[in-house]
């Protein structure tokens, strides 16, 4: 069984000279599907835009998908302090181990202890320069992996994706007790493809049932940062690699409580 006692926290300078980092804020999900890598880009391009420095950290490395939706290929660079991080169109950095596998398909068919390792290297051996917020994809679930992730790298906080079906609405109040038994602040919680706008009269439809994040976030006493809908346009941009063409104010609302809770901690 894994001790889920969080660590004392280091100071936010990673093992390379060049790296500063103020801020990290991991996005977890209690179950696959539920769009938290999608959370995840959105949550970055919203912040670049609001001209904060971000970077990407994909640690769900069994199922990478970050470098697809900004549409990066090349590969990170060497250098004497270490990795160097593609940069995406509008400068986000992002470090993943799809981007030194290569081919889409190939697979990493690794046991926790290797992929946890690769993770810590990813902090440790990637010269992120000077970061206002890394944001960490972290793979699904409350196992071992994102257990273990969680535990090494100093994060200030996470985000919990959920959606409107019951069956995940059980299993992301799991992950939220997770990350309250490591000491983990919770910032909030983001309902993700809670309704779709029909492009006609623009009437909500709840697909897959009706709201349920402002309940759960209440229970917990957790902020709710809003519900974001199913949208095809989304869909068509991640998969062609432009994510940051999106437009949506829905989640520039999601992400308001996060760029203040970023000005109040940094200030301190």
């Amino acid at each position: 069984m894994v001790s889920t006692q969080r660590k004392s926290q280091p100071e936010k300078w990673t093992g390379t000279p060049g790296s500063k980092i103020r801020w990290v804020a991991a996005v977890l999900s209690g179950k696959g599907g539920v769009g938290k890598s999608s959370v995840t880009a959105l949550l970055a391009v919203a912040l670049r835009r609001a001209g904060l420095k971000v970077g990407i950290l994909d640690a769900d490395i069994t199922g990478p998908s970050i470098p697809q939706m900004f549409g990066l290929r090349e590969k990170p660079r060497g250098s004497e302090e270490g990795m160097l991080p593609p940069e995406s169109r509008t400068g986000i950095k992002i470090m993943s181990l799809q981007l030194l596998l290569g081919a889409e398909d190939t697979p990493a068919i690794w046991r926790m202890p290797l992929i946890v390792g690769t993770v810590r290297r990813f902090w440790s051996d990637v010269v992120w320069g000077e970061l206002d917020i890394l944001l960490v994809d972290l793979p699904p679930g409350t196992g071992d992996v994102p257990l273990s992730i969680m535990q090494s790298l100093p994060l200030d906080g996470v985000v919990v994706v959920s959606t409107p079906q019951k069956v995940a609405v059980g299993v992301v109040k799991k992950a939220i007790v997770m990350a309250q038994k490591m000491q983990v602040p919770v910032l909030g919680l983001v309902e993700n493809m809670s309704y779709v706008n029909c492009s006609h009269c623009g009437e909500k439809t709840y697909v897959f049932g009706p709201s349920s994040g402002g309940q759960v976030a209440e229970e917990y006493g957790l902020p709710f940062l809003g519900a974001v809908p199913l949208d095809p346009l989304l869909v068509e941009l991640t998969d062609s690699g432009r994510v940051e063409d999106y437009e949506n104010n829905v989640f520039a609302a999601v992400m308001e409580p996060l760029t203040e809770k970023y000005q109040t901690i940094t200030e301190v």
